[in-house]
């Protein structure tokens, strides 16, 4: 189980050269048995491991909110998928070290492709970390980032 506040902040990516500086990639399938923006339940195929996560609201600077997850087999991961909420995320993960902190980018596809976000979890809301030459403006607490918000309003169909 995770700890129960995360504290994440999540920029724009200018360029794919996170993709060279990469030390782990997997492909990600997730879906919403909830969706609302004060309590999401989302079931997760991270590779060959299944997820259930639960999010609270988000903190008013858009910074933390109350994370809960558990791992399960793939085949509840599966069997869950089938009741979610209409709407789906495909994604590849990178994982990229920047001194001390890990980078995860989500490269996008189907709905959301072409939108690349970089996420950073810290364990304070003022910890510094060495930002990567190739991420771009901040888009903490922006709803419209939210996985949960994708499924509902895709990229592909942003203004």
């Amino acid at each position: 189980m995770s700890k129960l506040i995360e504290i994440e902040r999540k920029f724009l990516v200018l360029s794919d050269q996170f993709k060279s500086e990469a030390f782990k990639k997997t492909r990600i399938v997730q879906a919403f048995l909830n969706s609302d923006k004060n309590r999401t339940v989302r079931v997760r195929l991270k590779g060959d491991q299944g997820f259930l996560t639960i999010k609270g609201a988000t903190s008013d600077d858009g910074v933390s909110r109350f994370e809960w997850e558990k791992e399960i087999s793939e085949a509840d991961a599966e069997a869950l998928l089938q009741l979610c909420e209409v709407g789906m995320i495909d994604k590849v993960r990178y994982e990229v070290q920047s001194g001390a902190h890990l980078f995860e980018v989500d490269e996008f596809f189907g709905l959301n492709e072409g939108l690349i976000v970089a996420e950073v979890e810290l364990d304070d809301v003022d910890e510094t970390f060495i930002k990567p030459s190739w991420l771009g403006a901040e888009v903490t607490g922006q709803l419209k980032y939210f996985n949960s918000q994708l499924v509902k309003h895709p990229f592909k169909n942003w203004a």
